[in-house]
């Protein structure tokens, strides 16, 4: 697994640095895009129509899906695994964007599908393009050279696992109260 792991970083790390203007699309899409679509889930939320509880269950279950992936889980596995940065280990790898955490998991995969995977268990459709949006961003942190494809994978399946718990959970804690 490590040396395809490492063979898979080298075939999208290579196109780093052929294009400026690659590279700016990349340092968009793996620093910047998370903020549009924060600000779209938000909107969308607000056009949806559904309840004014469901609004708010959708809300709070995205929320804490996300939060729970990065901020619970993510750290919890980098306070004891340590891996460093791909470009940290290898000097041919050529970074765009510096960052000195730890890599695995990466915190943006874990935060993006678990926000992926609580709006798709409300709305498919919209879940998808979640979807979407969360492996854009992920990939471009590996052409990025700042992840390994292993801390995207391990990212994705913390963020999977923690919004279907949490979606599941808040099911159940609704049910409960009606």
């Amino acid at each position: 697994m490590a040396n395809l792991d490492i063979k898979l970083l080298y075939f999208f790390n290579d196109f780093a640095g052929e294009s400026a203007v690659f590279d700016k699309i990349i340092i968009f899409l793996a620093n910047y895009l998370q903020y549009p679509l924060v600000v779209l889930l938000l909107v969308a939320v607000y056009f949806w129509r559904i309840s004014k509880p469901e609004k708010k269950k959708l809300l709070w279950t995205t929320l804490l899906s996300a939060a729970i992936a990065r901020l619970g889980v993510t750290e919890l596995i980098r306070f004891f695994y340590h891996r460093s940065r791909p470009f940290l280990v290898y000097n041919d790898i050529h970074p765009l964007i510096s960052k000195n955490e730890y890599s695995f998991p990466s915190g943006h995969a874990a935060f993006f599908f678990a926000l992926a995977m609580a709006i798709y268990l409300y709305n498919k459709k919209w879940g998808i393009w979640f979807f979407i949006a969360a492996i854009l961003i992920s990939l471009s942190r590996v052409v990025a050279g700042i992840h390994y494809p292993s801390d995207i994978l391990g990212g994705a399946v913390i963020g999977v696992t923690v919004g279907y718990i949490v979606f599941n959970y808040a099911d159940v804690l609704s049910k409960k109260r009606a």
